[in-house]
C-alpha cells in the first residue's frame, strides 16, 4: 500500500521499520521539526523517526502545523493508502483525517478507553495497573476515541519501570501494525467502537506530581518512582542545598517509621506504610548508580530523615 507514516520518538522508529520491511510503498515520512540540543542549544538534531527515514531514502516532511488548505493539498498529493500514526506530536485535523484513501491508523500505547492522552505508559504505573497493552485504533477527531482493530495485551511485572515498558511496547506494537496494515490491505480488519464506560484520561506528567512524598503507603511510593523511571523521574532533595536525587528503581520491603525516616544502611526508606528500599539513584549530571555506590559519597545514616 502507499503509507504516509507520521511520527516523531524512538517509540515510533520500529513501525516504521516494520512498515518498510513489509514492503510497503512509504511515499512520505511527517515529523516534528528538528529541535535544538546540545550542550548549548545551538545545534538542530532531527527527530529519531527523522534520522531513520533519511537512512532509507524517504521524504521527510516537518511542518509546524497542518492546519490549513495549503497543508491539506499537500497532504492528499501524497495519494496514501492509509496513514500510520504513532506518536507524532501534532494535531491532526479533519481535512488530513479524511485524505488518505483507508484513514489514518494509530498506534497507542494503552488498553483504550483507559489510558487515553498523552503518558499512558507511565500513568498505568502510576496507577498500579497489572496489565496494559498497544491498541491500533482508526483515528477520529477526539482525543484516541476512535474504534479499535486490533489490541495486544502486555503484562506489568512488580519492579517494571516505564522505560522497560516503552520498550517491550514499541516492539509489539511495531509487529501489532504490521498486521493491522496486512488485514487493512486484505479487506479484513474490523474494528469494535470502544465502550462508553472504563474511561481514564493519561494527563501529561507535571513536575509537582515528580517529587516523592514518603507519606504515601510503600505501594504507591514505588509505583511512582518505576513509572517515572527513567524519565522525568522521582526525586527527593538531600543536604542543605537541596540538590535533587533522581530515584530510578526501587522494591518493596517491610519496615516502619515516620515517613521519610532512613531505616538502615541499604537505603530502606519508612513511607506512610511500609517502606522502599532504594535500588538505583541518580544525581544531577552524574551518571546512574546502585546503593552502596551512592552511599559512598552521601552519608545517610539510619534515623536521619528525608522530606
Amino acid at each position: 500500500m502507499r503509507i504516509v507514516f507520521m511520527g516523531t520518538p524512538d517509540f515510533a522508529v520500529p513501525t516504521l521499520s516494520e512498515i518498510v520491511g513489509r514492503g510497503h510503498e512509504v511515499v512520505a515520512v511527517y515529523t516534528r521539526a528538528p529541535a535544538p540540543a546540545g550542550r548549548r542549544g545551538l545545534d538542530l538534531t532531527p527527530s529519531p523517526v527523522h534520522a531513520v527515514a533519511e537512512r532509507f531514502g524517504l521524504p521527510v516532511f516537518t511542518p509546524k502545523s497542518l492546519k490549513g488548505e495549503e497543508a491539506a493539498d499537500a497532504f492528499r498529493a501524497h495519494e496514501a493508502d492509509v496513514a500510520v500514526v504513532v506518536a507524532y506530536g501534532l494535531i491532526l485535523p479533519q481535512a488530513i483525517l479524511d485524505a488518505p484513501r483507508l484513514g489514518c491508523l494509530n498506534l497507542h500505547g494503552s488498553l483504550l478507553p483507559r489510558w487515553r492522552g498523552a503518558a499512558p505508559i507511565q500513568r498505568a504505573i502510576m496507577a498500579g495497573d497489572r496489565e496494559t497493552g498497544v491498541a491500533v485504533m482508526q483515528m477520529e477527531a477526539g482525543l484516541d476515541t476512535g474504534p479499535v482493530g486490533l489490541v495486544e495485551r502486555i503484562p506489568i511485572g512488580p519492579d517494571m519501570t516505564a522505560g522497560e515498558l516503552h520498550d517491550r511496547m514499541m516492539v509489539i506494537g511495531a509487529d501489532l501494525m504490521g498486521r493491522a496494515l496486512a488485514a487493512l490491505e486484505r479487506g479484513g480488519l474490523a474494528f469494535t467502537p470502544q465502550p462508553a464506560t472504563g474511561v481514564e484520561y493519561a494527563a501529561k506528567i507535571e513536575k509537582a506530581e515528580t517529587r516523592i512524598d514518603w507519606s504515601k503507603p510503600a505501594q504507591e511510593v514505588h509505583d511512582r518512582i518505576r513509572g517515572l523511571s527513567p524519565f522525568p523521574g522521582a526525586w527527593f532533595p538531600l543536604g542543605a542545598e537541596e540538590a535533587r536525587v533522581k530515584v530510578l528503581r526501587s522494591t518493596l520491603v517491610e519496615g516502619s517509621a515516620a515517613p521519610g525516616t532512613v531505616l538502615d544502611n541499604r537505603l530502606t526508606i519508612a513511607c506512610g506504610a511500609g517502606a522502599v528500599r532504594l535500588v538505583e539513584l541518580q544525581k544531577a549530571g552524574k551518571q546512574p548508580m546502585g546503593a552502596e555506590t551512592f552511599l559512598r559519597g552521601n552519608k545517610l545514616a539510619p534515623g536521619s530523615q528525608l522530606t
